[in-house]
């Protein structure tokens, strides 16, 4: 028998090195890379024969679509691209604590109900656990069988007698292979680990969720090719200590990505929110200065959110930024074109913004909403009552056009707002009043009188 070789892998980016070392060359984290016993094949590939011959199909050839199965919960299925797909394989990760598991948990007994045998298989909690955790919830169904293993082996042969409709693993850096001499949680076991059980879910036609633990900054942990074996990779965000859970798509081989929904979390479970732009915007004082509207895109989703940024006088050398739920190297930006081109100075005063009700917004699009509320803190005036802006901001102080401006303004429009402040554009079937800003200074004049 051939004698185990090893080697040394790399536990954020998986990469291999001939040796140890204190710093991956590849992704330059420092104290991952670790040594990992693997074992070797005794025989070569050309020792076990000739291979099966693999069929060919012509691209245009007639092939039923997939079909969809609805989870029973919209915001989920909203995300998934309209439901789930048979077969398929769906990587939900997230911080501890956020509700990964809570809405795994709902949703299984929500497709237990609709007539779907489910099998939940907890690898951190007993059975007596996830059951005592689903009846405070208030949930119930005798379709859902449910089991405490870590052996893939184990859950592969209970699988294969009697193939479940859906798989649910939590979590798959708690899986591990017999044969595989390293730690549950290594890069090799749930490497390995997630090929078999995707495998099984391929062939048996099993739609099967992966929950995954994250890193400290954010990232599913464990070997990034985990993320290009699923179909779908769903991201739970939120703060822990607020209300409001937000699931993300960032991969989706079946719908679109960037797809979000938005979720309450309260004592009995986790509540969709269909409307969440009125709830972001249910507390809002509008006669409070550096408060400003922002009509964004999230996937085909149009929401609206409050911006919120407070100005103040420094006396430090060095101002202090303050940035939530916003790019910091963005808002950077901002200030530096206001100082430049409107002449309006920020650097003796420290900044602090906040995206109300702990939604992060990336798109550019909330450069103009940004600016309006550091010049509305800054002059201590409210913006004008019923507004919301959006327009990206260049270099030159050029506001630019950004994507689906008509599904921002008539969600704008549904929720009462009467002024928007856009780009230059051709705008079709709006009836609130449109004002195009075409520069920064324009802006700044128009709403604070500001001489650039």
């Amino acid at each position: 028998m051939a004698k185990p070789s090893s080697q040394f892998i790399c536990s954020s980016c998986g990469s291999v090195h001939p040796k140890w070392s204190g710093k991956c060359d590849d992704c330059g984290q420092w104290n991952t890379i670790s040594e990992q016993v693997l074992e070797v094949t005794p025989k070569g590939l050309s020792a076990s024969g000739k291979g099966r011959k693999i069929d060919f199909v012509p691209m245009d050839a007639n092939s039923e679509d997939a079909k969809r199965q609805s989870t029973g919960i919209s915001e989920l299925d909203r995300v998934l691209g309209g439901g789930l797909v048979g077969g398929s394989a769906v990587l939900i990760g997230g911080d501890p604590g956020i509700g990964k598991s809570t809405l795994l948990l709902q949703a299984v007994v929500s497709l237990a109900n609709l007539g779907l045998n489910c099998a939940y298989i907890s690898g951190e909690e007993s059975v007596a656990q996830v059951s005592l955790r689903a009846k405070r919830l208030g949930l119930h169904s005798k379709q859902v069988m449910m089991a405490s293993a870590t052996s893939v082996r184990d859950i592969l042969t209970s699988i294969d007698k009697d193939p479940p409709d859906i798989v649910i693993i939590d979590s798959i850096q708690t899986m591990f292979i017999d044969n595989i001499e390293a730690a549950p949680g290594t890069v090799s076991q749930v490497r390995a680990a997630s090929h078999e059980l995707i495998k099984m879910a391929k062939k048996r036609h099993i739609t099967l969720f992966l929950v995954g633990h994250v890193t400290k900054d954010g990232q599913i942990a464990g070997p990034r090719v985990l993320e290009h074996m699923v179909d779908t990779v769903l991201y739970f965000e939120g703060e822990r200590g607020h209300q409001f859970r937000i699931l993300r798509a960032v991969k989706n081989r079946f719908g679109g990505t960037d797809e979000i929904g938005v979720f309450d979390m309260q004592e009995s479970g986790l509540k969709e929110v269909t409307n969440p732009s009125a709830l972001f915007l249910s507390n809002r004082d509008t006669a409070i200065s550096g408060a400003c509207v922002f009509a964004g895109m999230e996937g085909t989703r149009p929401l609206l959110v409050e911006i919120q940024a407070l100005v103040a006088p420094s006396y430090m050398s060095s101002p202090r930024r303050a940035v939530v739920g916003w790019d910091s190297n963005r808002l950077a930006m901002i200030l530096a074109v206001l100082e430049t081109r409107c002449g309006i100075r920020f650097s003796d005063k420290e900044v602090y913004l906040n995206v109300a009700g702990g939604i992060k917004i990336s798109e550019p699009a909330a450069d103009m909403a940004v600016a309006a509320a550091l010049l509305s803190a800054l002059y201590d005036v409210p913006l004008p009552d019923r507004a919301v802006l959006f327009g990206e901001i260049g270099l030159s102080g050029e506001v630019r056009t950004v994507s689906r401006m008509d599904a921002r303004l008539k969600e704008s429009e549904k929720l009462g707002f009467t002024t928007a402040y856009t780009p230059s554009h051709t705008l079709k079937d709006v009836t609130l009043k449109v004002k195009t800003i075409e520069t920064i200074q324009n802006l700044a004049r128009q709403l604070f009188g500001a001489k650039s």
